[in-house]
């Protein structure tokens, strides 16, 4: 059977297109290619951002801003030392990338000027940190990406 050039081109669409749908179809139906937002509820977030961005600006202007330390016990959370902080309120929440299931928030109770995060709750590698604080009725946040 002699294939001429007409067929060929049928051919070559109809391998194109069991290449996509095999494609589309491995991907909706696998389990290790499961990729979800950052949040359940990203647009909603979305609307709050310029929030964060006026919490960023008061965190900056501060003297001295939170800052993190990585020790034997876990993540030192260190608050500035000139505040007041039993006025400290707010909330921690370390985001991991790679695993929903990790990701974990944390309530800011401070009976000392630093919060320790305990080193079994962390595993090794990138971890985004999120402190969203209260202090005086001014609000502030820290973001940093972290290697663990």
């Amino acid at each position: 059977m002699k294939i001429n050039w007409g067929t060929g081109i049928v051919l070559a669409f109809i391998g194109f297109i069991s290449f996509i749908m095999y494609f589309i179809i491995t991907m909706n139906v696998d389990s290790k290619y499961n990729h979800d937002l950052v949040t359940e509820d990203y647009y909603g977030e979305e609307l709050h951002f310029q929030q964060d961005i006026d919490k960023l600006k008061n965190a900056q202007n501060l003297s001295e801003n939170v800052s993190y330390e990585k020790t034997d016990e876990g993540l030192l959370i260190a608050f500035p030392q000139n505040i007041d902080i039993t006025k400290v309120t707010g909330h921690v929440f370390l985001y991991r990338p790679s695993n929903k299931q990790l990701d974990f928030d944390t309530k800011i109770s401070l009976s000392k000027p630093y919060l320790l995060i305990p080193d079994k709750r962390l595993v090794d590698g990138r971890w985004n940190i999120k402190i969203d604080w209260q202090y005086n009725n001014e609000a502030y946040l820290y973001k940093e990406t972290i290697n663990y």
